[in-house]
């Protein structure tokens, strides 16, 4: 590992972990209201397989929303571009949960990393495997080169019993015609897929194949074409934190995804990718230490993709 990265985590993680604790974690999920807020956690591992971390790094969270990014490579991967008929690639300027843009948009999500646009995702991926929860957790451990990744079923549960505005976004797109599957199936999986715990670690080890031009480093294995990998880092970088996505594209500089489990990963292009885990939130679902640590390592190394 580069020197500059351990030290510069260090110090992050001294600086940012002794300022006070704000925002709150997701209470609206109730088996995430119960998590530490005060835990946080650096990792960052390279495209040359050094790694390293500080803190509560090797802790696993439910990765939420991070897992957007997963199921969005797997769907690309076999159906490339006829996915963007069914889901848009522009930012969305509304909450993660929004209902309102379908109205007026005729059940075309605005992009694949609102909720709206990850269950359309999902349901193209539940055409593609008759097993699709078990196939998420083998493209994650796959991706991560880890065996010991698997669903929180207590989340999942968690999530299934207060998925009121999930389901209606399914409905409602299914009335539209770009739902295929049932929607209680496509809810299940969907929760599923959110549910999925993981440390900063393997986070950020998972995410080398973006940062790798979409060849995983471990194995070798092309997991996207160079020209999907470059879109999906687009997606990241312009939608991949809700409605504080251009705010984040301007303090950062650097593709990545939020999940209001407390978790984002972000990744350098041809480098690195980094994981940061604060449970406590702002008001856009997007962890405070979180970006509050990137900023400052992409300001102290100078690194950006500007």
């Amino acid at each position: 590992m580069t020197a500059d990265y351990k030290s510069i985590i260090n110090h992050i993680y001294e600086e940012v972990g002794h300022m006070p604790l704000k925002g709150a974690v997701a209470d609206y999920i109730p088996a995430l209201a119960e998590v530490d807020p005060s835990q946080y956690g650096i990792a960052i591992a390279t495209t040359s397989g050094e790694s390293y971390g500080v803190g509560d790094c090797f802790t696993k969270f439910s990765i939420q929303s991070i897992s957007k990014v997963f199921t969005l490579a797997m769907v690309v991967r076999h159906l490339g571009h006829t996915l963007w008929e069914s889901v848009g690639r522009e930012p969305s300027g509304s909450p993660f949960n929004s209902l309102v843009q379908l109205e007026y948009e005729h059940g075309i999500p605005r992009n694949p990393l609102i909720n709206a646009g990850a269950l359309v995702v999902t349901d193209r991926l539940m055409n593609l495997y008759r097993q699709p929860k078990e196939e998420i957790l083998n493209f994650i451990r796959d991706m991560s080169g880890c065996d010991d990744i698997y669903f929180d079923h207590r989340v999942a549960r968690s999530e299934l019993s207060h998925g009121a505005r999930n389901i209606a976004l399914a409905s409602f797109m299914k009335s539209f015609g770009n739902i295929d599957n049932e929607v209680d199936g496509l809810i299940d999986v969907y929760c599923h897929q959110c549910s999925v715990a993981m440390s900063c670690m393997e986070l950020a080890k998972s995410f080398l194949f973006l940062a790798n031009r979409g060849v995983n480093p471990v194995s070798g294995e092309r997991i996207l074409s160079i020209s999907r990998s470059k879109r999906l880092g687009a997606i990241m970088l312009t939608c991949g934190f809700y409605d504080e996505s251009g705010d984040f594209a301007f303090r950062v500089g650097l593709p990545g995804k939020s999940g209001v489990g407390g978790g984002i990963v972000a990744i350098i292009p041809g480098e690195a990718a980094i994981a940061v885990w604060s449970p406590a939130l702002n008001s856009y679902g997007n962890s405070i230490r979180g970006i509050e640590t990137l900023e400052r390592f992409t300001t102290l190394l100078g690194i950006s993709i500007f």
